[in-house]
């Protein structure tokens, strides 16, 4: 199973450190090695710019290749997200203005390509404790439902590890 990380779940292991909660840390890097884990370019641009953990910004630094770049068959898909019009607005306007690094349709059609399932936190609400979507936006889990492409949250993914603490 290949698993592909938004910047929003990377930025979420900023609450697990790193000197206590070493079984995630260690998973994290074999998952890795076996190239279980991957993700994009933009989201290690995006972690550059926000505000993120020294831990988790030397990690995501310490393994920059698992941040490939798009392969033509991922930018092929992600000009087919952006055919449907509500999704154009996983762009912002402040971003589209100030040229900002945008990972999300990025992350899907890698998610896409490779037959992986994207990992995020993005747009997920959680009635009692039932994970759903949030209905209408264009959020990573709506865009992901719409193409039958598998999505979860860090929680999900660490169960489904066996990770537990």
């Amino acid at each position: 199973m290949i698993y592909v990380f938004d910047t929003s779940s990377l930025r979420s292991l900023q609450h697990f450190y790193p000197r206590v909660f070493k079984t995630i840390w260690n998973g994290l890097d074999e998952l890795v090695v076996q190239r279980s884990l991957v993700s994009t370019r933009e989201v290690f641009l995006e972690l550059e710019r926000q505000v993120v953990s020294e831990a988790v910004l030397q990690w995501a630094k310490n393994n920059k290749s698992l941040f490939s770049t798009p392969t033509p068959h991922e930018l092929q898909f992600v000009s087919e997200i952006f055919r449907i019009p509500h999704f154009q607005g996983l762009i912002g306007a402040q971003q589209r203005l100030k040229g900002m690094p945008v990972a999300d349709p990025f992350v899907i059609a890698c998610a896409k390509i490779n037959a992986g399932t994207v990992v995020t936190e993005e747009g997920w609400q959680r009635p009692g404790k039932r994970l759903e979507l949030k209905p209408n936006a264009a959020k990573i889990p709506n865009v992901c439902s719409h193409f039958s492409i598998p999505c979860i949250d860090l929680e999900e993914f660490m169960h489904l590890q066996g990770w537990t603490f």
